[in-house]
């Protein structure tokens, strides 16, 4: 899963909201210099990312894309899973995409200076450019791919990405909606009961 559902399975503590957003650029080796609350959120990070890699709904939408996208294939459906949450997203949540992504934006930018250097250069940008809803679209989709293609090793796996991932929206969607209910479910059990 993307930043959107991250941020979305966050409980509503700022620290652990900032932990989550920041886990994948934090070294093992640094999380000593983090507050317990931080640290917890690092957990949220991986323990969503763990749940979401075995779960077999998402093997699934791994296996739909394998023909075209090879070695991406998990990646992509990580990616395109947050374009479902934010199309989806009025089954999940009252609050609209737009209030929750304004609200995350600030709160993010307020603990701007215990972020890592990657993220402090990322976060402005991501408001910028509005990331959050731009996973709405097709078109912020698009972008999305392109923004990281360049950081493969092999990006002509990730041709057409867009037009193969519409030829399997139906499926997709369902598997999105048969998965990320289980995801709520085990964050909620494993994170939210302290």
């Amino acid at each position: 899963m993307n930043y959107l559902a991250h941020l979305f399975l966050s409980c509503e503590i700022d620290e652990h909201i900032v932990g989550n957003f920041i886990a994948d650029s934090i070294r093992h080796h640094e999380l000593a210099g983090f507050s317990p609350m931080i640290q917890q959120g690092v957990d949220l990070h991986k323990s969503i990312d763990t749940f979401t890699d075995s779960h077999p709904v998402v093997k699934q939408s791994t296996k739909r894309l394998h023909a075209n996208h090879g070695k991406y294939s998990p990646l992509i459906v990580d990616i395109w899973y947050d374009h479902l949450l934010a199309r989806n997203w009025d089954k999940y949540r009252k609050e609209s995409l737009r209030s929750f992504a304004d609200r995350m934006y600030v709160m993010l930018a307020n603990h701007l200076d215990m972020m890592p250097g990657k993220m402090k250069r990322n976060l402005p940008i991501m408001i910028e450019e509005d990331w959050l809803l731009r996973y709405s679209s097709v078109e912020g989709m698009a972008s999305t791919f392109d923004r990281f293609k360049h950081r493969l090793s092999r990006p002509e796996l990730l041709a057409d990405v867009i037009e193969n991932l519409l030829k399997l929206d139906k499926e997709l969607d369902s598997d999105f909606q048969a998965f990320f209910p289980d995801l709520m479910q085990h964050i909620h059990l494993k994170h939210h009961h302290h």
